[in-house]
């Protein structure tokens, strides 16, 4: 039994299917699905249902999947302590990155990248909930998650606290409106992130507060996409401030969300009491190093400013 057929029945598992799994491990998927198979074969059992249109465990496959996930973590530590055996000379760190995570993690890559030229970068895109996952299977050491953040699984600093602000086209009502009241959207068509991101929790939990639910016009992953649906009239957006601050306001017109504000903060997280590797442990001193220096320029800034 082979880490590689694990690891592949693992991601068909997670992904949902086998095209998705075999985007997510760089491989074709008819070496996903023959990985698969041989796993089978070697057990004996078939472990998924191959009559459904969706990926459905058989009992067998619910067993595996559990021993599975526990001997590619267990791999996954063995490697990072061998690893810290050369310091930070050579090896690898891997890290979960949020769909709006790139302005956060981008400069600080390249900053690690320059003191620790000889360690890999490997990098995890996806939503929250899948991050969180990652970590917990040890695929990945380091991860940005939306907080709040289970305390009793995970260990974290804050990156960034930021609250999210109204994102319209630029000659929509909203340009004449700065400011935005959260149920004035009620009628609005929203575009959300797709349908297993954490932040659409935010958005719905707060409309719902408010007595509504909102209309969904489109999702995507891909914050490029969302702006250009914005762009083109399709509905409107709720994201970040911070990530709005540099767009074309030619193009949008970006109002100041309030009653209720809706917070997001993204932390960088590991599992609570894993070994985590040299690489690892550089990156979160540098970070540490980072949010001191702010601090200190903070702290010196004159009153007022």
């Amino acid at each position: 039994m082979e880490l590689r057929t694990l690891r592949a029945f693992v991601e068909v598992v997670r992904t949902g299917g086998f095209t998705a799994a075999a985007d997510r491990i760089s491989v074709t998927q008819p070496t996903i699905s023959k990985l698969v198979s041989q796993l089978e074969s070697e057990l004996g059992l078939p472990l998924l249902q191959r009559n459904s249109r969706n990926v459905v465990l058989t009992d067998a496959g619910r067993i595996v999947l559990g021993y599975a996930e526990g001997m590619l973590a267990g791999a996954a530590n063995m490697q990072l302590a061998l690893n810290e055996l050369s310091g930070l000379q050579r090896g690898e760190l891997r890290i979960g990155i949020p769909p709006l995570g790139p302005r956060l993690f981008v400069p600080f890559i390249g900053a690690y990248k320059r003191r620790y030229p000889g360690v890999e970068l490997k990098l995890f895109e996806d939503g929250s909930r899948a991050i969180e996952a990652a970590l917990l299977s040890g695929e990945i050491e380091l991860g940005g998650l939306l907080a709040p953040i289970d305390e009793t699984l995970f260990e974290h600093q804050m990156l960034i606290d930021d609250k999210l602000a109204l994102l319209a086209p630029a000659k929509s009502y909203w340009a004449r409106h700065p400011v935005v009241n959260l149920s004035d959207l009620a009628e609005e068509p929203f575009i959300l992130f797709s349908e297993s991101y954490v932040l659409n929790d935010r958005i719905f939990e707060a409309c719902k507060s408010l007595g509504f639910i909102p209309s969904v016009a489109g999702r995507s992953g891909q914050i490029g996409f969302i702006l250009e649906m914005v762009r083109s009239g399709v509905g409107i957006s709720l994201l970040p401030s911070s990530a709005l601050d540099k767009l074309d306001l030619s193009d949008f017109t970006v109002s100041s969300l309030v009653e209720p504000q809706v917070p997001w903060r993204i932390d960088l997280a590991w599992v609570r009491g894993n070994h985590l590797s040299a690489a690892a442990k550089g990156w979160l001193a540098m970070s540490e190093e980072s949010t001191k220096e702010v601090g200190s320029q903070s702290a010196e800034m004159p009153h007022g400013v």
